[in-house]
């Protein structure tokens, strides 16, 4: 029962997290799956069982507060959702120890841009002008489907830190659209699982918790996205990129270092985190005192 509950937990707070900020939920609850013994591909597959409720709640949330670009979801889903499933079949039959690591060392990369861009430099503002192409949206989304399946999330970190880095979309359409399209890909990864894998290794009571943690979360979300400015969302989601995969690498046996050294590095992290999101809502703040009269009118409903 205390299993149960925790699951539950974990499936409020991984929504929580993946509905404002565009990723988190396959990081959180993957993690926590294998924390407690479940194989990766049994846990990839729990996780993406359980997320298919709350994705189609979320990304009806996320329409609902005028979060999501049709053009990009439309474009992003249908190559995401192949490669979700050709994805789960691989995991089904290989081990994807060694492609952790190196999927994290480039996120990292990423995860620095982003959170360098949104601190240091001024901020485009999105607009029509150049919208988003399919040459560029459907590789973007198959390899972040693909990496969803194979690494028990992906389609967030990968989606999501690729349109923002584009500067043409604002970030709560960012994280609305990838919410959106996220619903194609975890259904596409159930069924490679249940080809790949069958139905029988799945605990149903664990992705029934984990989808009701995903669904009392899932509104909250989307008016979190839509309500933080884009500064501060864009430094929180570079420094969560950083954060989740500095772990996965250090864990590599070529990146390993002694307990301090780790430590300090994750100290480190965290304090410069923590300074930029403070410096990002200064300059927010200070954005605004200096235009009262240009803020965005609230989109009709």
């Amino acid at each position: 029962m205390q299993t149960l509950i925790l699951l539950g937990l974990v499936g409020l707070a991984a929504q929580l997290i993946n509905g404002s900020l565009g990723m988190g939920y396959g990081v959180t609850s993957t993690t926590m799956l294998l924390m407690i013994g479940t194989s990766p591909a049994v846990a990839s597959a729990t996780v993406n069982l359980s997320q298919v409720g709350s994705q189609l709640a979320s990304g009806f949330a996320h329409w609902r507060f005028g979060n999501v670009d049709r053009h990009v979801v439309l474009r992003i889903a249908a190559p995401g959702a192949v490669g979700a499933f050709a994805g789960a079949l691989l995991l089904s039959r290989l081990s994807t120890d060694a492609a952790g690591p190196l999927m994290s060392t480039i996120l990292l990369a990423l995860g620095l841009y982003l959170l360098l861009r949104f601190t240091l430099r001024d901020l485009p503002r999105p607009t029509g002008a150049r919208p988003l192409s399919t040459v560029f949206l459907a590789p973007l989304g198959l390899v972040a489907g693909f990496m969803n399946s194979t690494g028990g999330g992906g389609w967030g970190p990968v989606g999501t830190t690729a349109l923002l880095a584009t500067g043409r979309l604002e970030p709560r359409k960012v994280i609305g659209s990838i919410s959106v399209g996220e619903f194609a890909v975890v259904v596409a990864g159930s069924l490679g699982f249940a080809v790949g894998l069958g139905l029988g290794g799945i605990d149903f009571a664990w992705v029934g918790v984990m989808l009701l943690g995903g669904l009392l979360a899932a509104p909250v979300a989307a008016w979190l996205a839509r309500s933080v400015p884009a500064r501060p969302l864009g430094a929180m989601v570079g420094g969560l990129i950083v954060l989740t995969n500095t772990r996965v690498v250090l864990g590599a046996e070529w990146a390993q270092l002694p307990p301090l050294p780790t430590y300090a590095l994750y100290a480190g992290i965290l304090l410069a985190w923590a300074a930029a999101v403070a410096h990002c809502w200064r300059l927010h703040f200070a954005e605004r005192r200096a235009a009262p009269h240009t803020e965005e009118p609230a989109p009709s409903r």
